[in-house]
């Protein structure tokens, strides 16, 4: 057979392809598929995912087919672009394999043009091989091929590629131009990279037209006043290197809008001012700072920075004068030496070549710290001019300089408002006219008065201290009769024409209600006392009277008054008055008065008008102030009426006075009774104490007198009996007291049967006490809920207790109430004594005479009683146990089951 020409070639090429890039009989079935139909898509992906596990270089060639027969595949370029981006990743960007992506990239887009996910690829890899030019460039024709919706995309890898270490700055900034051009939200992002890239100029200029704009939303969250804040700071620290902004109008009118950051406005605006070297200006804005800020932060933060400034001034002065005198001290010959001896040769006398001014400079340091409390003073009053106290101590900050405090009253009274001031604003007036007044300038002082008098103020009581004070100030210079003329001019009432014509105009001023003032008639009437007469005097108490205006102190005055000019009888009628007009509490001191100085005048002579004066004040008089007008009113008896009567007031006296006070008054009563009428007739009222309802600590108290009243009288029967009575009051636990007083009267008076009397007793009322803690009242019984005591009934029956068992039960556990004996229906006694106790039928009952059993330790305090399991024996109470159990058997008390039975039954 003849061999074709082109058969050694041919075997030439097929020697340089690897073997194993050949198709192999697995690959004959996909081939055969291909070769029948080459433009399927899935035939080819079939086979790209067949041969998955296959070296990249076979897959690249069927990779490479498969976009020769199907160039406009986006699938079968996609998934090529990407296995060649992992085939590259781990290899350095200098390999030639990058090269070789990157043309192929370069095809994809030749049909792929529109698909922005190739064109995303492509970027990201050039941005990662740090191909700045090619990537730049592919960016524009990336954004040339894509439509504008699906710019958003590429804009972000953009200024991604741009905020990169190395790209220069001006292709930056052309390329955040452009961007805001798409999209002009996102203006703060260029403004920070100029500010990162140091471009203030255009960093300023970009901020302030974000300012100006009245729709900007910043996309970052920052508020406007966050953005004033930081244009301000730009222009501030960077004053130098910005121009063609007006830095002072922007940032007073910043000033203007954001009150809450006025402080760091000012101190802004002066830091720009130093910065640029004009020191004057900044101080000129440091002062006017000062002047117009209105909180207290602000000033301070003014003043600090104000401040540092001058100190900083002074120190680069020292500093550099120190520099010159060590660089003049070196210095030797020359030319220039010659020069600067001839300029000090012919300037030296002239003022303008002192550049040594740190003696001014640290004057104005000094200066500013002594004004600071006049500024800060000038602060609070721009928060509120009508602060009466700030105004005060505005004044002393110029104490020795009268000029400036004429002044500043000056200032002040025409500012302060009376009807808005806080505080007094008359102390200003006051304070205005004493300053004269201490200058011995009384006629500039009544001018300041005069005007005073004239204010119309909040308050009637603020007029009437500005006439007191004016009064006072005439006395203190001897001028007595202008001091009564004054008095007599401002308490004057106003005629009926002025009421008239301020009635007409609806604003009452206070000069109208001045006339009622308390304060000026008690001045004036002091006044009158003083320096009038009797009669001018008796006439200014009487308008007093006539205008309604009078205290209970003014009565008493006036009344002591006429008593000292022997006008008695008009001093009661004066009296009379007074309790004619007050109630009580008020009238009190009146009535005691009144009473006091009536008997110390008429004595027994006038004994029935005293009684009936008495009477009428003990019918009006509270409970609580009663007591003094009736040991006044048995005082009177006692000295010039009857003892019977005496002791008749003393006895209403312990029904009318208070509770808390009615042991007290008792133990007056029955001293006084025992002093007039003997021992005795106290016995009366020692049981009228007892029984009147006092409480018990009260009772115990008067039982115990009572009881050692008995025992001096020699009555020990009738003084144990009260022992008994008492003891049901006094606890053992806490009233060691009483029991410890029984206990030695036993002892000195009684025997054996009397002191295991006295013990038994005692254990008695010990379980009483205690068994008032422990039981149920039975009130607690009855208002439980029907559904709780149906819930009782059950959970007894459920224990497995019967009903009659719980019954008795109940009945043993319930207290006993032989122990008590009545006593007039009143209180009840726990025990009798063992003497003879009077009944209310008038029948003696014998004592019971029978020993009792009764252990050796028993008579000891400290023995255990089981009160519970063992019952008093009836034994002891005798006859009176077993009447009182007959007439208290209908009454015995009701065990608990009882009681759930009939609550239910209601």
């Amino acid at each position: 057979m003849e061999k074709s020409p082109s058969s050694p070639s041919t075997s030439a090429e097929s020697a340089l392809i690897p073997p194993v890039l050949y198709p192999t009989v697995d690959d004959l079935p996909y081939e055969e598929e291909i070769l029948r139909n080459p433009f399927n898509l899935k035939l080819w992906w079939r086979y790209l995912v067949a041969r998955s596990e296959s070296p990249f270089e076979k897959r690249r060639i069927i990779y490479e087919r498969a976009l020769k027969a199907l160039p406009g595949s986006y699938k079968i370029w996609n998934a090529y672009l990407r296995e060649r981006l992992d085939r590259v990743r781990p290899l350095p960007i200098s390999h030639d394999l990058y090269n070789h992506l990157n043309n192929t990239f370069e095809r994809a887009l030749v049909t792929m043009h529109k698909m922005p996910r190739i064109w995303i690829m492509f970027l990201t890899s050039l941005t990662d091989q740090r191909l700045i030019t090619r990537a730049r460039r592919t960016f524009d024709r990336a954004l040339c091929a894509l439509p504008v919706t699906q710019h958003d995309r590429i804009w972000s890898l953009y200024l991604g590629l741009v905020s990169l270490a190395g790209v220069p700055v001006e292709t930056s900034l052309r390329v955040y131009r452009r961007y805001l051009l798409f999209d002009p939200s996102h203006i703060e992002d260029l403004i920070d990279f100029l500010l990162r890239s140091q471009l203030w100029q255009e960093a300023a200029e970009r901020l302030a037209s974000v300012l100006n704009n009245d729709s900007f939303h910043s996309i970052k969250g920052k508020t406007r006043h966050q953005l004033w804040l930081e244009l301000c700071d730009l222009l501030t620290r960077h004053a130098a290197d910005i121009s063609g902004l007006n830095v002072d109008a922007i940032i007073r009118g910043g000033i203007r809008k954001y009150t809450d950051e006025i402080g760091r406005l000012w101190t802004s605006l002066a830091d720009y001012y130093v910065r640029r070297g004009l020191y004057e200006k900044a101080r000129d804005i440091f002062e006017e700072g000062l002047a117009n800020v209105v909180t207290v932060r602000d000033f301070s933060v003014i003043f600090d920075s104000y401040a540092q400034f001058e100190q900083s001034a002074l120190a680069a002065k020292i500093e550099t004068t120190e520099n010159e005198l060590d660089g003049s001290d070196g210095d030797e010959g020359g030319d220039k030496n010659g020069i600067d001896k001839l300029s000090k040769k012919f300037l030296e006398n002239f003022w303008l070549n002192d550049d040594d001014d740190a003696d001014l400079r640290l004057a104005r340091l000094e200066s500013l710290f002594d004004r600071r409390p006049e500024l800060l003073n000038s602060v609070l009053l721009r928060q509120n001019p009508h602060n009466v106290e700030q105004w005060h101590r505005r004044v002393k900050l110029f104490e020795g300089n009268p000029t400036r405090q004429i002044l500043t009253f000056t200032e002040a009274v025409r500012t302060v408002d009376p009807m808005k001031a806080v505080g007094k604003p008359h102390t200003l007036w006051i304070s205005f006219a004493r300053l004269y007044e201490d200058h011995n300038d009384l006629v500039n002082a009544r001018v300041i008065f005069d005007k005073a008098v004239q204010v119309n103020y909040k308050a009637v009581v603020n007029l009437a201290s500005v006439w007191c004070e004016w009064a006072e100030m005439e006395l203190r210079h001897k001028n007595f009769q202008e001091a009564l003329e004054l008095m007599r001019k401002s308490t004057a009432e106003p005629s009926v024409e002025v009421k008239r014509r301020v009635a007409a105009d609806g604003n009452e001023p206070v000069q109208i209600r001045l006339h009622k003032s308390l304060r000026l008639w008690s001045f004036y009437v002091d006044l009158e006392e003083s320096l009038g007469t009797l009669e001018s005097t008796r006439a200014v108490y009487e308008r007093i009277l006539d205008l309604r205006i009078a205290t209970p102190q003014i009565i008493l005055n006036y009344a002591f008054l006429l008593e000292e000019h022997k006008y008695f009888e008009d001093a009661f009628k004066v009296y009379e008055r007074g309790v004619k007009i007050f109630k009580y509490p008020h009238v009190k001191d009146i009535w005691v008065t009144y009473l006091s100085k009536f008997v110390k005048r008429y004595g027994k002579n006038k004994l029935e008008r005293a009684r009936e004066l008495f009477e009428h004040a003990i019918e009006k008089a509270p409970a609580q102030d009663v007591k003094p007008l009736y040991l006044q009113y048995a005082k009177l008896e006692e000295d010039y009426g009857l003892a019977k009567r005496a002791m008749k007031v003393y006895d209403q006296a312990v029904k009318a006075v208070a509770n808390d006070e009615k042991l007290n008054m008792y133990e007056i009563y029955i001293a006084r009774a025992a002093e007039i009428f003997g021992i005795p007739k106290t016995r009366e009222i020692y049981e009228q104490a007892i029984e009147s309802g006092l409480p018990d600590n009260a009772v115990r108290t008067m039982c115990m007198k009572y009881a050692e009243l008995e025992r001096n009288l020699g009555e020990i029967d009738r003084a144990r009996a009260i022992y008994v009575f008492a003891s049901q009051f006094a606890d053992p636990r806490s009233d060691s007291e009483f029991w410890k007083k029984w206990n030695d009267f036993e002892v000195q008076h009684g025997n054996e049967d009397t002191f295991r009397e006295m013990l038994r007793v005692k254990r008695s009322v010990l379980a009483s006490f205690s068994q008032t803690h422990l039981i149920l009242p039975e009130n607690l019984m009855q208002k439980d809920h029907k559904m709780n005591l149906e819930e009782a009934v059950d959970t007894l029956k459920r224990a497995g207790v019967p009903e009659d068992e719980m019954a008795a039960l109940e009945r043993q556990l319930a207290p006993s109430t032989t122990n008590l004996v009545a006593k007039d229906g009143s209180r009840m006694m726990n025990f009798v004594s063992a003497g003879v106790e009077s009944q209310p039928n008038d029948k003696k009952v014998n004592t019971n005479n029978e020993d009792i059993e009764l252990p050796e330790e028993s008579d000891s305090d400290d023995e255990k009683i089981e009160i519970a399991q063992k019952d008093v024996p009836n034994t002891v109470f005798g006859e009176l146990a077993h009447n009182v159990t007959e007439e208290s058997v209908g009454n015995a008390p009701l065990g608990a089951l009882e009681r759930i039975k009939r609550q239910r039954k209601q």
